[in-house]
């Protein structure tokens, strides 16, 4: 690292699926300060349900523009570590993503875009386990970076990533078909619909999927609807969301990830 002056207050995310008993996520962090002591360290959630991709590139994409231009987000949910997908740096917003390539960064790294593949041994620890690239590529890529060194460096450009394989449905019309991206813990169902654009007022419908056809009300919020109704509203994650006031949506109507529905206007 010598003749790489120290940067300012780098700002470094981690959004990762290890959780809170183990002692993975300190060891990146440790990896991190080791090579640049004035960092501040951001934790996102180490909660991602294990080897949730979706759910996981979902959380990121939420949070990361609220932070400073520049700040690098690291990223690891990661059942194919080891295997043949690569470990990328990502450029993209006026900032930087470090994670897997495997769908994870790239609702939150959209385009344009420009990708790295981390190859140089300096953005690598040795040896490299390889059930761990969090602590030894990702965690040393971040360092790096960190440090003040470009992306660039890590090693060769990649024309393209993999691209998460989500469900989009545009924005909510009086009919439409749109599917279940995501289940929060309050048991919120995120929808397929885009969020930007809701409808204005309050709207009756019915959802339909399987055998079930349930009454919803499209308003603005929670309180649009009495306790235990079903509302359909933009949520904060861009998307449009169901919810049940005081309860939990996914469990009153047995909706989950994948689900798929369809929408229409009764009023």
């Amino acid at each position: 690292m010598v003749g790489y002056p120290l940067q300012a207050m780098a700002i470094v995310t981690l959004t990762t699926d290890f959780g809170s008993a183990d002692v993975y996520a300190a060891a990146m962090k440790g990896v991190i300060l080791s090579m640049s002591p004035s960092t501040v360290l951001v934790d996102i959630t180490h909660e991602v349900p294990a080897r949730d991709v979706v759910a996981g590139a979902l959380t990121l994409a939420q949070a990361a523009p609220f932070f400073p231009s520049g700040a690098i987000h690291v990223a690891v949910v990661d059942p194919g570590v080891g295997g043949p997908r690569a470990d990328v740096i990502v450029e993209a917003a006026g900032s930087t993503f470090i994670g897997p390539d495997n769908g994870l960064l790239t609702l939150a790294a959209r385009n344009p875009r420009r990708v790295f593949r981390i190859e140089n041994p300096s953005f690598r620890r040795e040896p490299v386990s390889p059930t761990f690239h969090g602590r030894d590529v990702l965690a040393q890529a971040a360092g790096c970076l960190a440090r003040g060194l470009p992306a660039c460096e890590a090693g060769p450009p990649l024309a393209g990533m993999t691209e998460l394989p989500i469900s989009t449905s545009g924005p909510l019309q009086g009919e439409g078909r749109g599917e279940v991206i995501h289940v929060d813990r309050f048991g919120n169902l995120i929808t397929s619909f885009d969020g930007s654009r809701a409808p204005a007022g309050t709207w009756e419908l019915e959802m339909e999927w399987h055998d079930r056809c349930l009454a919803v009300v499209a308003g603005r919020t929670y309180s649009d609807v009495t306790p235990g109704g079903l509302v359909l509203y933009p949520g904060s994650s861009g998307q449009i969301e169901l919810a049940v006031r005081d309860g939990s949506a996914s469990e009153q109507t047995g909706a989950r990830r994948g689900t798929r529905f369809r929408l229409r206007r009764t009023g």
